[in-house]
């Protein structure tokens, strides 16, 4: 068996358009625009990170915005329901009033004995908040800009929410290879937690009847874990192995070395190394201000800027007045 993996790094997922996609991310969640690069598999197609002020493993959801019609998902076994950030206890209402004021629908709910709201982003993607002391433990660096006073900004990740068919196949992956634990449940869920502990640490599993799901507009790609190295890749694509599946890498993603494999439910795992960071091609302070590529892309910079479509940076004003 392998280390256990400290929790999340990131998650990826397909928005529709990019400009809506951007606003609601920064000016409604106040996360920061991180990075604008283009999906190195398709580079007609942005991919946008947001998270917190220095784009911290672990407060990064990601984005490939899919502008083609006839390309929206539909939700099903063997993909991410929901993806959960933490917040402050006391941040509740603020979150409350907030969404309410932009127009965006939230149910409220206990779990766990933690208040959570959900609700959707434009797309229709589930996204809650889970008010938890874990906050108070976060790594996320506080943007001192944002659109969202300091003291209730998103703190990184709680969890994500899986659906499969039967718990068994993916809980064998989740423990024997990425180190999860089962610590729990509550109703139909089934709670998963590294040995780590603590913000982005937790995973959980509910089951559907649903046939698999369509990747496209409006669903997670996948979900990604946290590896410190490249070394503890190959140890993680070995497991896999033994496992009886294929994974793919390591591949550089210039901010990242990144390894596949889809898990047996359906889903698909990415693992992440924590380096080499957000500021190899930019520094902190000017993250997210220009469209960035890869060294192996600056030759095509011209016909890939011509195919991607309109796009303006949000620039929110200051909410921590």
């Amino acid at each position: 068996m392998t280390d256990s993996t400290p929790g999340l790094h990131h998650v990826t997922a397909i928005a529709g358009d990019p400009q809506a996609n951007a606003d609601f991310y920064v000016e409604t969640l106040g996360l920061r625009f991180v990075k604008r690069t283009v999906n190195h598999d398709d580079t007609n197609t942005y991919h946008f990170y947001f998270g917190d002020y220095e784009g911290t493993p672990g407060t990064n959801i990601t984005f490939f915005p899919w502008t083609d019609s006839g390309r929206d998902g539909q939700f099903g076994a063997g993909q991410t329901r929901d993806t959960a950030y933490l917040i402050p206890p006391e941040s509740v209402d603020f979150w409350v009033q907030r969404l309410d004021e932009q127009g965006v629908a939230v149910e409220e709910s206990e779990r766990f004995g933690d208040t959570v709201i959900r609700f959707s982003d434009p797309d229709g993607i589930g996204l809650e908040l889970v008010a938890s002391e874990h906050a108070r433990d976060s790594d996320a660096v506080p943007w001192p800009d944002g659109p969202v006073p300091e003291e209730h900004q998103l703190r990184g990740f709680h969890s994500v929410t899986l659906a499969v068919r039967d718990f068994g196949p993916t809980e064998e992956i989740l423990t024997e290879v990425l180190g999860y634990e089962h610590v729990g449940d509550d109703g139909d869920r089934r709670r998963y937690q590294t040995s780590a502990g603590g913000p982005h640490s937790i995973l959980d599993l509910v089951q559907t009847d649903a046939g698999r799901g369509r990747m496209g507009v409006g669903t997670v790609h996948h979900v990604a874990f946290t590896a410190e190295n490249v070394d503890e890749l190959e140890a993680y694509k070995e497991a896999y192995a033994d496992h009886g599946l294929s994974a793919s890498g390591p591949i550089d993603r210039k901010y990242f070395q990144s390894l596949y494999c889809r898990e047996p439910g359906g889903v698909l795992f990415e693992i992440a190394t924590d380096g080499p960071g957000f500021d190899v091609d930019e520094d902190v302070e000017e993250l997210g201000s220009s469209l960035v590529l890869p060294e192996w892309l600056e030759a095509e910079r011209a016909e890939i800027e011509a195919a991607l479509p309109e796009f303006e940076p949000p620039r929110p004003e200051d909410g921590g007045t």
